[in-house]
C-alpha cells in the first residue's frame, strides 16, 4: 500500500506493457496518460444555407468556422455539437447524421463533424463569435475559414449534399490537419 502524503515525483518512462513515453510517479506507479481532445461540430442547414461563426477567441481570431469546440465531462459527442451551437451561435440544432471524423494529431485532436438543422431560424453572436451568419454556398468566405477541418467539412458535405446513404469521411487522402497537405 503506498502512501498518499508522499509528494509525487513524476519521471519520463515506458511503462511495462506499453510502447510510449509517459509520466511515470515513483512513489505510487501511477500513470499520467495524454490523449487526444475531442472536438464536435456540426454544419448546421436553413433552407439551404450553411451556420458560419466568426471566430472572437484564439486560436483564429476574426476568422471563420462551424460551430464547434471541446466536448465536456458527462456529454455525448451529440449533445456536445447541440451545446457549441447553442454557445457560439445561440442556435437550437438537431442532429440529422455523422458527417465525419478527423484525427489531427500535430494538435492531438479527434474531430466528430455532424450534419445538423436549426430547430429555430434565430442565431445571433454567442460570446465566442464576432457574429454570424447563414451563408449560401457562393458566399462562404473560403480565404477566411479558420481551420482546414472546417474546409474539408464543407467540402465533403458538398459532395453528398441531399443524400443519407453515404459513410462517414476522414481526412481526405495526405491531409492531416496542417495548413498544407503533408507528403
Amino acid at each position: 500500500m503506498s502512501d498518499t502524503s508522499l509528494p509525487a515525483q513524476f519521471s519520463r518512462k515506458i511503462p511495462d506493457g506499453d510502447t510510449h513515453q509517459r509520466d511515470v510517479c515513483s512513489t505510487c506507479g501511477y500513470v499520467h496518460y495524454v490523449n487526444p481532445k475531442i472536438v464536435t461540430g456540426a454544419i448546421v442547414l436553413h433552407d439551404e444555407r450553411i451556420l458560419l461563426c466568426r471566430r472572437a477567441i484564439a486560436p483564429r481570431i476574426g476568422f471563420w468556422t462551424l460551430p464547434a469546440g471541446f466536448m465536456e465531462l458527462g456529454e455525448t459527442a451529440e449533445q456536445a455539437a447541440v451545446r457549441e451551437a447553442r454557445e457560439e451561435a445561440n442556435a437550437e440544432i438537431a442532429i440529422d447524421r455523422l458527417l465525419a471524423v478527423y484525427t489531427i494529431p500535430r494538435i492531438a485532436q479527434v474531430q466528430i463533424m455532424y450534419l445538423a438543422r436549426l430547430t429555430s431560424a434565430t442565431v445571433s453572436p454567442g460570446p465566442e463569435s464576432l457574429e454570424v451568419v447563414l451563408a449560401g454556398w457562393g458566399e462562404i468566405p473560403w480565404a477566411e475559414l479558420a481551420f482546414p477541418s472546417v474546409r474539408w467539412a464543407l467540402e465533403q458535405f458538398q459532395t453528398v449534399q441531399g443524400r443519407d446513404d453515404f459513410a462517414p469521411f476522414a481526412n481526405p487522402p495526405g491531409e492531416f490537419g496542417d495548413t498544407k497537405p503533408m507528403t
